[in-house]
């Protein structure tokens, strides 16, 4: 009999990928292409769906190269958060002064918003309460009333349908305008079983949607996984080089593509504590250029700060609860590529890795191990230099974008130990940002018991084992790396009816691979950093309101 294949399509912040999967959750083949990011201004940061789109039929080719098109049976998408906006005629809309057309994407990380996000969440309309009482300028609503207020004639007047990017993608695969429960329960406001709230609407001054029983933002939803129109029109399935008809699931936004991809993996025989418990003692940590912290409940938990409770936004007739950090990766990125001694961490690390294709982080890996090698553990050496993370705002659980980060403990010195040192305290500051929002998720009835990592970072050890080490927790990683296109995946394979249920889809194509323990002689040393990070958070508010005084 011959293999049955699934293809899993997830657009990340700056790049298309796509997997071919067996129905056992197997990677046969994947396949990247970059995508282009432009910064007109100051966090305004705008992307192209045409381009999009393009990269995602190329990426599609090159991983069916060689396959049968009769044994893909289904397609999924993920896709970042983020705004795009075309007119009646289906054509883009620029939303930059610009003008330039092409540029019609506002992306998930655009801060352009934030006097409005403030606006929205000082007029405290109950519907506030879902996303945990605070607007993120990450959300649509801000982003929406930022282009009315701004480019009224140039883009407000002229949109006729604001998509969020997963949507796009699988309305531009099946002609359905359908949207995904994920998108617009999670970014929009919705709220099922009741739908859309005129009154919150109204109140932010964007009474215009309600028109038409709100056609521009989606009058039809459904469940992430369920068969979208006729499955791939013509011109899509030309595009792919597929079958037309070849079935295409609601999307997913990416981040809790890679909840699907992990959280209901079987785990047994690998001695966890969530083993003989409810899958809502799990919490999926999707880690790259930002993280999402996913935790799903039986009946719904408000968890301040945090947004949620969604329903049935990744898991079908499950309550979600999203927190996340909106700079991880680009964090680390950041504050090492910003040292004076970068330049000699690279000549360093192109020496000591200079064909296995390692990267700087597995040298300062290496680093801190050789550094520590008098010490028993890489995590004490930091014990003197502290770490606020928030450089790009607070999503969760403090919801405040107007933070910034802080760092206590330099000195003139600017070598290579102090770029390693530097490096360590910011993926501690990370780890603390998890144990954070795991501590406000606690008081609110949720019970973590095993964290379930994947994403970009989940690939580096020190990074996975120091969450371990700081939140006390176990930690697993996926069999497949690459468990965001898993997640998508799944999509696909669920709307081609091969499996009955979402739940069985996920237990059948999420492995385990392995798993990190905590070291419990460290337990002592992150309760007492863990008090030096809140206290940052404390200090930050006291010198702003000095400086705000009179």
């Amino acid at each position: 009999m011959a293999e049955v294949y699934y293809i899993g399509v997830d657009v990340g912040t700056a790049s298309v990928r796509a997997a071919l999967v067996t129905r056992d959750g197997v990677l046969k083949s994947t396949a990247k292409e970059p995508i282009s990011i432009w910064e007109p201004q100051s966090d305004h940061y705008v992307q192209s769906s045409t381009e999009i789109w393009e990269k995602c039929c190329a990426v599609v080719k090159r991983v069916t190269q060689g396959v049968d098109r009769n044994q893909v049976c289904g397609i999924g998408f993920d896709a970042t958060c983020s705004l795009v906006v075309l007119d009646q005629s289906f054509q883009p809309v620029p939303v930059s002064q610009d003008g330039d057309r092409q540029r019609n994407v506002v992306m998930w990380m655009d801060h352009r918003a934030a006097e409005q996000a403030a606006r929205i969440t000082k007029a405290g309309h109950r519907a506030l309460s879902r996303v945990g009482g605070v607007m993120s300028p990450e959300m649509q609503p801000p982003k929406l009333l930022w282009l009315k207020e701004n480019l009224k004639e140039s883009c407000w007047n002229k949109g006729a349908h604001f998509f969020d990017l997963p949507d796009f993608l699988s309305w531009k695969a099946t002609g359905s305008l359908t949207r995904s429960l994920c998108t617009v329960v999670c970014k929009w406001m919705y709220c099922p079983p009741e739908g859309w709230d005129d009154s919150f609407w109204t109140s932010i001054g964007l009474e215009d949607l309600l028109e038409n029983n709100y056609s521009k933002i989606g009058s039809v939803t459904c469940s992430p996984g369920r068969p979208l129109g006729g499955g791939l029109t013509p011109e899509a399935a030309a595009d792919f080089g597929l079958n037309a008809g070849t079935a295409v699931g609601a999307s997913l936004i990416d981040a809790h593509a890679g909840g699907l991809g992990v959280i209901g993996a079987d785990v047994k025989g690998f001695n966890l504590p969530c083993e003989d418990q409810s899958i809502t003692s799990r919490m999926a940590m999707i880690c790259g250029t930002s993280s999402c912290h996913m935790a799903i409940s039986e009946q719904p938990r408000f968890v301040p700060g945090v947004w949620g409770p969604y329903l049935s936004s990744m898991v079908p007739e499950m309550w979600l609860n999203e927190g996340g950090q909106s700079a991880t990766g680009r964090l680390i990125d950041h504050m090492v590529k910003g040292h004076a001694a970068y330049t000699q961490l690279q000549e360093q690390a192109q020496q000591r890795f200079p064909f296995t294709g390692e990267n700087i982080y597995s040298y300062l890996n290496s680093h801190l191990s050789l550094m520590a090698a008098s010490s028993s553990s890489v995590d004490l050496l930091g014990s003197s230099l502290h770490l606020w993370p928030d450089f790009h705002g607070n999503r969760s659980p403090l919801a405040d974008p107007t933070l910034k980060g802080m760092v206590i403990g330099l000195c003139f010195s600017q070598t290579l130990d102090d770029l390693a040192l530097l490096y360590l305290a910011t993926m501690q500051a990370l780890a603390l940002g998890t144990l954070h929002i795991l501590e406000a998720m606690k008081g609110a009835g949720h019970d973590i018991t095993t964290l379930f990592l994947c994403g970009g970072l989940s690939k580096n050890s020190l990074f996975v084992q120091i969450h371990a080490n700081a939140t006390g927790l176990p930690v697993v990683l996926p069999d497949q790396v690459e468990a965001v296109l898993i997640g998508a995946a799944i999509l696909g394979a669920c709307a081609s009816q091969d499996f009955s249920t979402v739940q069985e889809a996920m237990e059948k194509m999420a492995k385990v691979g392995r798993v990190v323990k905590p070291d419990d002689k460290l337990q002592s040393f992150y309760q007492r950093k863990y008090k030096v990070f809140l206290r940052l958070y404390a200090h930050q508010r006291e010198y702003q309101a000095l400086m705000n005084d009179g």
